[in-house]
């Protein structure tokens, strides 16, 4: 689970990752999205794929359309 977006600590601790792992060239997906202000706090620090439940509830594979 991510920490709360608003915690500053934990957003740069976020910032540091996205940053290390672009610099890299290595791909990012943040996992334990459960909040509509943790996604936006990702985004606006680069990280544009996660995944949670506050994005989707698991699913078996029938029921996901590719």
């Amino acid at each position: 689970m991510l920490p709360h977006a608003d915690d500053a600590g934990a957003r740069h601790i976020m910032q540091a990752i996205v940053g290390m792992a672009t610099g890299l060239g290595v791909g990012v997906i943040a996992e334990g999205v459960e909040t509509e202000s943790q996604a936006v706090a990702l985004i606006e620090i680069g990280c544009e794929v996660a995944q949670g439940f506050g994005l989707a509830r698991p699913a078996p594979a029938e029921a996901i359309s590719w």
